[in-house]
């Protein structure tokens, strides 16, 4: 498993620029006519609805990148915090035009990290004791921030990407010609430096990544009796991690199976967005 810390300075501002030029391109024209350039304003932003906020400093960030003045007087709510309809997240002053102008791209990039934050604090809160992880199933462009807001949420990341951890999938077990000659082959490549993870859709699979002695065996869109069984075949040979069809309601009797993992696309691919507001005081 790899660890997803906070993006990097470079990835933040790449981002950022990214975004701003996509919404404001020659200005706000809105702003520019109603606004004077010299005006401060002082705003709040607040969470509408329970969440797990993610992305603190990013939209920090944003504001600063518009008004190099930008101050943020109170406390600033920090990333993995539970906050309750109605806190304050931070306040800021600066111009209003920048205010303005900053206000929907930093509100979307919080709302959708502290979506992922809060869907996947409900399942860790609901997997105990088996770990959360989850997958490469991200928004193309964002994957270190959406992995690193399901940290924020308490989860674990699975493998970045393609580059950091083997993990044989049906397609590779097909073209390989087998589970035992996949793994056959990894070691032979690559010795004892890499965690071999092997996807099994059948106990006969089970078995047969127990015979090629895979060091993870992922258990994939399998009823919970066959994952019952599974976890008697490995008795402990392995680790096991199920994945395919995990929601909420099912954590409950996937929790007590004796499993280790459990991996949610859904962590990434369909967290609702966080409700949160900026209103001038």
């Amino acid at each position: 498993m790899t660890k997803s810390n906070m993006p990097s300075h470079a990835e933040i501002q790449d981002l950022i620029e990214r975004s701003l030029k996509e919404d404001l391109r020659e200005g706000d024209i809105t702003t520019r006519a109603l606004v004077p350039e010299d005006q401060i304003q002082e705003a709040r932003v607040a969470a509408k609805a329970p969440l797990v906020l993610c992305g603190g400093p990013i939209l920090k960030e944003v504001f600063i990148r518009l008004d190099p003045t930008a101050d943020f007087p109170g406390p600033f709510a920090e990333d993995g915090a539970a906050l309750a309809p109605g806190e304050t997240i931070c306040r800021i002053r600066a111009r209003a035009v920048s205010l303005l102008e900053g206000e929907r791209v930093a509100l979307n990039i919080v709302q959708r990290l502290s979506g992922i934050a809060t869907l996947t604090r409900k399942f860790v809160e609901r997997a105990r004791p088996v770990t959360v992880l989850d997958t490469r199933k991200t928004t193309p462009g964002l994957r270190a921030f959406e992995k690193y807001a399901v940290r924020c949420g308490g989860g674990t990341n699975h493998r970045y990407g393609l580059f950091d951890a083997v993990l044989i999938k049906d397609n590779h077990i097909m073209a390989a010609g087998g589970i035992l000659q996949a793994v056959t082959r990894v070691r032979q490549k690559y010795g004892t430096t890499q965690t071999i993870e092997v996807e099994t859709r059948s106990l006969d699979e089970v078995d047969e990544a127990l015979q090629a002695e895979a060091d993870i065996i992922m258990l994939d869109n399998m009823p919970t009796p066959a994952i019952r069984q599974a976890v008697q075949r490995v008795n402990g040979r392995t680790k096991i991690e199920v994945s395919g069809n995990i929601d909420l309601q099912r954590l409950d009797e996937l929790a007590h199976t004796g499993i280790d993992f459990v991996s949610v696309g859904a962590l990434t691919h369909s967290a609702p967005a966080a409700d949160i507001s900026m209103n001038f005081l």
